[in-house]
């Protein structure tokens, strides 16, 4: 009877801890990482497929020491009314922070970075929801306007700086307005099945990498989430330069194993000197805002210089729980 007693109060105790436990959703692996992300390539946005599809924008995630890029696509949102507010990397502890996005009647702080298409640092100026319907501001977002009659026009100012990262040193200066903050206790949801596949897909694909393609993946954007072959599938300004690159240092690379051997020692010198990777430049320099000139059309508020192509030592992450 004692022992009776004593399991009966045992469950009781865990069914009480168990209801006071937070659901898994409310809590959040964060990523923290000792090197800033490389700058936000510039592309193109490509043609929205239908109507009620929100632009969500590309960005740098990080994986096995490296960042990768997870290409910018179309999804819908998972409720009408519904807007994204993308993730974004903060520098705070000495170290990059990543704020996963996510999905709510406002869009919230994002670290004030532009990631273009409507998202210029704050809010969204890409289209707005009226009543169930989606209607898209073609100053900014690419629309078919003979498939999607949701449409109007209204001038977007256009921000060329790419900087990936908010705070620290030539990070964005940037703080959570007070709407943003009170929307920030709204209702979310978290990012959908496409949008999670898309970010799989690319996590797996080593040229996504930035040591592989040095900021300017072969593609930036795709149509349709984890589609990156084919139609509606676009490339980053620069990217057939980074590809170039690669394959001298590929070349590079084989011929300074050949400078191990015995006869071809006192070529090691040449060959290192040859190598683009033998030498890298600062984080800071590589984050360095660049100013340049508009692209083919105002939907496009990415520039058309191109961003630092050097390769950076890999960091090391650590994670750590938020809520």
């Amino acid at each position: 009877m004692r022992n009776l007693r004593f399991t009966a109060l045992f469950l009781l105790a865990f069914g009480v801890l168990a209801l006071a436990a937070p659901a898994p959703a409310q809590v959040a692996v964060g990523i923290s990482v000792h090197i800033g992300p490389p700058a936000l390539p510039v592309y193109v946005q490509p043609v929205c497929p239908g109507p009620r599809y929100i632009w969500t924008p590309g960005y740098w995630a990080y994986g096995d020491d490296d960042y990768y890029w997870v290409p910018g696509t179309w999804v819908m949102a998972p409720r009408p009314g519904f807007l994204w507010t993308p993730g974004y990397w903060g520098w705070a502890g000495g170290v990059y922070m990543w704020h996963g996005g996510y999905w709510g009647p406002h869009v919230g702080f994002y670290g004030g970075i532009n990631y273009g298409f409507g998202y210029g640092g704050v809010g969204f100026a890409g289209g707005e929801w009226r009543g169930g319907e989606f209607f898209y501001n073609r100053s900014v977002a690419n629309v078919n306007v003979t498939v999607i009659h949701n449409t109007y026009n209204r001038t977007v100012v256009v921000n060329n700086v790419h900087t990936s990262f908010n705070g620290g040193e030539h990070g964005v200066n940037a703080r959570p307005t007070a709407d943003e903050e009170r929307y920030s206790h709204e209702e979310h949801m978290e990012p959908t099945h496409e949008q999670l596949q898309n970010r799989e897909a690319a996590s797996k694909d080593p040229s996504f990498r930035a040591s592989a393609n040095h900021g300017h993946p072969a593609v930036a954007a795709t149509a349709h989430p984890g589609n990156f072959h084919g139609e509606g599938v676009v490339g980053s300004r620069g990217a057939e330069h980074a590809s170039h690159a690669e394959a001298a240092s590929a070349r590079n690379g084989s011929e300074h194993s050949n400078a191990n051997r015995p006869e071809n020692a006192n070529r090691s010198g040449e060959n290192h000197a040859n190598n683009p990777h033998a030498e890298n430049k600062s984080h800071a320099e590589n984050n360095k805002p660049h100013a340049e000139s508009k692209p083919r059309q105002e939907s496009k508020p990415h520039a058309d210089s191109k961003p630092h192509a050097e390769s950076k030592p890999k960091p090391q992450a650590e994670k750590h729980p938020h809520r």
